[in-house]
């Protein structure tokens, strides 16, 4: 009988199924459209793959590679680098926007230019949480579609309003913004439904994208600039905005989003709706809690020494490249990601720790800039610090998986980054505010270095919280012990197959015990000596294990 030929009478009758647990995998005859057919016993344990051993497990694990796999990585690669390119090099624009605003007479063009682009940035890491909850109501691919478009489209906007920056703040400032977070965010979840033994790499090209656009992109604006104007290059930065939403096509996710909360006594209607907006179950997790404080506390002095390191050099070292040491950020940043992508994949190596050690030589590294007097010096230090800053850019969203799980990770990714928007925000204008004070950047940016050393000591608390065992992902869902999905519901179709497998799992734990299910739906025992288990379990765990087996296959008596 062929395996996708249906069961017939000549086939029920006088036969039996024979489960054999072979390392982990149920084993039995053909399976052909959902249901077991049906033959002899068979004298010693065979191993013989079934077709039902990925339905009875759930979702599919990650396939590491393949056409889809590499399609989806490039896309990601071209959204991050799109995306970031665009808001690392608004330099450019913010050069010329000045220079128009003061034709006009305003005394404030420099701080009112600086503000558009301060707010796409704040905007981008602050609604990161929305985009975390909306890609798991409506999915990722539809919010990568929605962020490509308001992306485009507020360049495409932009382009009419260059002499008004209220306008600019609308279009340029939130719209844009917007689209930059609904667009990421997806970009870094997706990678986890397509990579899990090669994600540290695949995350760390992924983000390297960003740093190769931002070494694209300015000298191309400036040519753009310079032969057509400043509207024209806004509207072909919207065209390149366009790649985004064709990207978006190509995420097509693998595992399913968390399922719906159901309603149960005593809850509210105000927690039922919280909980289909938002993964509580996240919030849950102490590791994660520790770990999403810890960040955001790092980032206070983080990117101080981005934004006031050209200032720094024009004081300290006026004779000298004011743009090197960032270009040896960036140049550095692109190559950590790749480096340590690779490196957080190898065997035995913590991701967290990994990512402890770049703050903690961030911040080092940024308390020794004021303290060398060598502008040589100084672009060996800038060099460190862009390795390990790519370092620590590549492992959120590895660490977002290792701790929440595929059907976390996206909300995990999302609020980490939307606690991040405030001390990313507040950090460079409280040291700006020092420097008009004392006149120098030498507290400035010592200051600035505590905060990652601080956050990276207080990770090491993660090591001392065990994982919750009330809690356990399979398959991309949180289950608890008592069988709910971790949202609130109950007996949902991805925990009804999480208690079956659950249910078959001592048929499955290295040992082959085996037991036939006879014609007339009765079980018999095999005799010990064919199972070749020489630490089988008695008796009881035996019948346990084999009415287990009779639950988890109730299409079988429909077919006998």
């Amino acid at each position: 009988m062929t395996e996708n030929e249906p069961l017939n009478e000549s086939s029920q009758s006088n036969g039996k199924i024979v489960a054999i647990d072979n390392g982990g995998r149920l084993n039995g005859n053909n399976h052909a459209n959902g249901k077991f057919q049906k033959s002899k016993a068979l004298p010693m344990p065979e191993h013989i793959e079934a077709p039902c051993c990925r339905d009875i497990h759930g979702a599919k694990e990650p396939p590491d590679g393949g056409m889809r796999a590499w399609l989806v990585m490039i896309s990601a690669f071209l959204c991050n680098g799109v995306i970031f390119g665009i808001i690392n090099t608004y330099g450019v624009i913010h050069k010329l926007l000045t220079e128009r605003l003061q034709e006009q007479g305003d005394t404030d063009a420099s701080s009112k230019a600086a503000l558009v682009g301060s707010m796409t940035i704040g905007t981008t890491f602050l609604l990161s949480p929305v985009a975390g909850c909306l890609t798991d109501k409506i999915g990722l691919r539809l919010t990568t579609l929605i962020g490509g478009i308001l992306s485009s489209g507020g360049l495409l906007l932009s382009s009419f309003f260059t002499y008004s920056t209220g306008a600019l703040y609308v279009t340029y400032g939130i719209m844009f913004g917007l689209g930059a977070a609904l667009a990421y965010t997806p970009t870094l979840a997706i990678l986890g439904h397509y990579f899990k033994r090669y994600l540290g790499k695949v995350s760390g090209f992924v983000t390297a994208g960003s740093s190769v656009f931002t070494v694209i992109l300015p000298p191309g604006m400036d040519y753009l600039i310079k032969s057509y104007d400043l509207e024209t290059t806004l509207r072909i930065m919207s065209v390149i905005c366009t790649f985004v939403i064709l990207c978006s096509f190509v995420y097509k996710p693998l595992h399913p989003p968390p399922a719906p909360p159901k309603k149960k006594p005593g809850r509210s209607k105000a927690s039922m709706v919280m909980r289909s907006i938002i993964n509580v179950e996240i919030w849950k997790r102490k590791k994660y809690v520790i770990w999403a404080l810890c960040i955001p506390m790092a980032l206070f002095g983080y990117f101080v020494p981005y934004v006031h390191m050209m200032k720094f050099v024009q004081m300290s070292y006026p004779n000298n490249d004011q743009n090197l040491p960032v270009m040896s950020i960036g140049i550095t940043s692109g190559l950590g990601r790749l480096i340590f992508g690779a490196i957080a994949d190898l065997p035995g190596v913590n991701r967290i720790y990994l990512q402890q050690l770049s703050l903690s030589c961030i911040g080092v590294v940024t308390i020794l800039l004021p303290l060398t007097s060598s502008y040589v010096l100084l672009i060996v230090f800038s060099l460190i610090m862009g390795l390990f800053d790519g370092c620590f850019i590549s492992l959120l969203g590895p660490i977002a998986y290792e701790i929440c799980g595929p059907s976390g990770a996206t909300q995990a990714i999302g609020f980490l980054l939307g606690l991040s928007s405030l001390p990313l925000t507040i950090g460079p204008p409280v040291a700006g505010i020092i420097f008009d004070k004392t006149g120098s950047y030498t507290i400035p940016l010592i200051l600035a270095g505590i905060p990652p050393i601080i956050g990276s000591a207080i990770l090491f608390l993660i090591r001392f919280i065990r994982d919750d065992p009330s809690l356990e992902k399979t398959n991309g869902v949180m289950v608890t012990a008592n069988g709910t999905d971790a949202n609130g519901g109950d007996n949902d179709e991805d925990v009804e197959k999480h208690l079956a497998s659950k249910q078959i799992q001592p048929l499955m734990n290295g040992h082959s015990k085996a037991a036939t299910l006879n014609g007339n739906g009765s079980v018999e025992h095999r005799p010990e000596s064919e199972t070749h288990d020489p630490a089988a379990a008695n008796g009881k765990a035996r019948l346990a294990d084999t009415e287990s087996l009779t639950d988890a296959l109730p299409s079988y008596k429909e077919n006998v």
